[in-house]
């Protein structure tokens, strides 16, 4: 299968396992980008079952719209049983880089609420040492060359986000990102505490203090279920 078709079979499993394990009239977790978004239609199938959804981004918000699910603020919604999110690397322990599609801070807000995280990705995705995709980091505009000298310090090769035409990226929230190639990431806990301490640094692409509790991984036998024990 193509990876665009691996996506498509892990957005399905995904909306299944909400559908088996959510209870009717809940608030689902929706994370952003293109796998999140075979999630989405997937999901929207058997939307009257659920009240809606909680959205990381402003683009999940609209693909959540156009299917006619009621999207909440998080701040009105007690909590979330479960969140469901792609990610760009997830090693064996459930850690996972994730902020390709720029939504890194509010796709961290949203899972740190819900009681379980179910990352969904294609097989390419899985890696023993994380740092090969290149590793966001949001920072205040600010703070951005104080902070790009202490990533370089690591030994990583910050880059500011741009788009194809030169423009720099700018998030949701009215940051910046710098992506950081060049990592091998062994402790990946200890990596996000120290860059998340930063003055500056409004959150760091490593989602490893509050991993995946599962990952749906799309491989060409089909849909593999992983579960990460956690204390």
């Amino acid at each position: 299968m193509t990876q665009d078709e691996l996506k498509q079979l892990v957005g399905r499993a995904a909306a299944d396992l909400v559908r088996a394990h959510v209870a009717a009239g809940s608030i689902i977790g929706v994370g952003t980008g293109s796998t999140a978004n075979c999630f989405i239609d997937a999901l929207a199938l058997d939307k009257s079952h659920y009240r809606g959804a909680v959205s990381s981004s402003e683009a999940t918000t609209l693909r959540l719209h156009r299917h006619g699910i009621t999207v909440f603020d998080l701040n009105d919604v007690d909590e979330l049983s479960m969140y469901v999110d792609g990610a760009d690397e997830i090693n064996h322990a459930g850690h996972m880089i994730k902020g390709g599609g720029g939504a890194l801070t509010r796709e961290k807000i949203v899972a740190s609420v819900a009681k379980q995280f179910v990352c969904i990705a294609d097989a390419s995705k899985q890696v023993e040492v994380m740092g090969r995709f290149p590793l966001p980091v949001e920072v205040v505009p600010m703070a951005r060359a104080a902070v790009l000298r202490r990533l370089k310090a690591l030994g990583g090769e910050p880059v500011l986000r741009v788009h194809a035409d030169g423009a720099v990226y700018i998030t949701d929230n009215g940051n910046e990102i710098l992506d950081v190639k060049g990592l091998q990431i062994t402790d990946p806990v200890a990596l996000e505490v120290q860059v998340n301490s930063w003055p500056g640094v409004v959150t760091v692409g490593l989602f490893a203090q509050r991993g995946a509790d599962l990952c749906l991984l799309g491989t060409e036998h089909g849909v593999a279920r992983i579960d990460y024990p956690r204390a």
